[in-house]
């Protein structure tokens, strides 16, 4: 063995297993590959990890944020951490020592952080995904319940359980409202929330909670009372057509008004709206990405209602395989065409060619040229992995036939909290 590699100590990036919400940002805003899950644990391999950070500002619960000096040889293994029901705490001075580790081994600077991938052989969607929110966002609360504050958890009661889409044989999509009484939970659009199924596993352990984004705007599903609602689709059938129960989305589908859940968050500090006057929104979704939209106008809605908003514009460009698996749809055709431009796209109709959301946003190129030119323009984005990189490139596309400056423009979107990107 090399002494030198014997003794080399790192700080080695690690995920928490209590607090990690399983929401897939780190895997997917992780530049080189590091991060990868079983169905279990969200796992960081140190060969591959190179921290460059840039998978922390965006994770919901600060599960990301954790280092541990461990001598470079006997880093954890992806193995090991798979394995973990808690984070396993720094290694005593005398296990260090007893390495042959000396004062000046531990004082071993980090590795110094990769330069983030650029250029059109290497696009990473990520390096334009914002870790900050909009100037003019509202301040949000987060991490009130959860396994490292002071209350574990919050329960919640059903007071409302509706099917939005037509009953397919692969799919089903319910709105669920949660009530939390006389508890605090104050959430803003685009937060997420933590749902705890009841039981163990296979092996015993409780289950892990699963995220859920928030449909429904800051002041409630019902204005005036403590609550809020979740899009929940359960997946009924594989690709392949065998039957399939997914836990915590079955668990919630099947729920009763006056049944009670265990909650936890709320979650997210950077996707959230803009509040200032004339603020523009761009919403780009497919299936239960949709509900952080949903929360979005429905609360410009309000205020318009209410005339306390001068008006800025609403794009909606929202994708699924059919009309029938779009939630929502019907509400979606009641809403005035002077208050949101609504463009959908749908990838399976029968009879019909495959459309996507970044075709129908490449038909609307002049709209969003204009958007892009305007530092009060901000872009959401929400939905499967596999869109994410898709919409990002038709917004570069749309930008350079505009004579648009993309390279200046992109990092600004980054930089200035317009482009976010939430995609599982």
């Amino acid at each position: 063995m090399n002494a030198v590699a014997e003794i080399t100590v790192i700080q080695q990036h690690l995920i928490d297993p209590e607090i990690c919400i399983r929401c897939n940002t780190c895997e997917a805003t992780c530049p080189v590959g590091a991060i990868t899950h079983d169905d279990r644990n969200y796992v960081v391999d140190a060969d591959k990890c190179n921290l460059c950070m840039a998978c922390v500002p965006p994770c919901p619960t600060g599960s990301i944020d954790n280092w541990r000096s461990v001598p470079k040889v006997r880093a954890y293994t992806l193995e090991e951490q798979l394995s973990w029901d808690v984070l396993p705490g720094e290694l005593p001075p005398e296990q260090l020592a007893g390495d042959g580790l000396t004062g000046q081994a531990l004082a071993e600077p980090a590795p110094a952080a990769a330069p983030v991938p650029a250029g059109e052989a290497a696009f990473n969607s990520a390096q334009y995904n914002a870790a900050l929110p909009p100037w003019s966002a509202a301040h949000a609360y987060t991490n009130l319940y959860g396994p490292k504050s002071a209350a574990k958890s919050v329960t919640a009661t059903v007071t409302g359980n509706f099917r939005v889409t037509e009953v397919g044989r692969e799919y089903d999509t319910h709105h669920i409202v949660l009530d939390f009484g006389q508890l605090p939970f104050p959430v803003l659009e685009g937060q997420s929330i933590g749902i705890v199924p009841p039981g163990t596993d296979a092996g015993g352990r409780p289950h892990h909670a699963r995220q859920y984004s928030i449909a429904s705007p800051r002041n409630g599903e019902r204005p005036g009372y403590n609550n809020l609602s979740v899009t929940v689709k359960r997946v009924l059938e594989d690709h392949q057509g065998r039957p399939v129960r997914g836990l915590a989305s079955n668990y919630l589908c099947d729920l009763k008004v006056g049944d009670t859940v265990e909650v936890i968050g709320p979650f997210g500090a950077t996707f959230l709206m803009p509040n200032h006057p004339k603020s523009h929104i761009v919403m780009i979704c497919t299936g239960t990405g949709s509900a952080p939209m949903r929360a979005m106008t429905e609360w410009r809605r309000r205020l318009r209602a209410s005339g306390k908003f001068e008006g800025g514009k609403l794009m909606l460009f929202f994708g699924a395989r059919t009309q029938q698996e779009l939630p929502y749809f019907g509400p979606l055709q009641s809403l005035p065409k002077d208050f949101i431009d609504i463009h959908l796209a749908f990838s399976r109709t029968p009879g019909q060619p495959k459309r996507y959301v970044q075709d129908l946003m490449r038909e609307r190129a002049a709209d969003l040229a204009e958007m892009l030119k305007d530092p009060n323009a901000h872009f959401y984005v929400c939905g499967l992995k596999a869109m994410e990189e898709g919409v990002v490139l038709a917004l570069r596309d749309v930008a350079r036939d505009a004579g648009l400056d993309w390279d200046a423009i992109g990092p600004q979107l980054k930089a200035q909290g317009r482009l976010h990107l939430e995609t599982y």
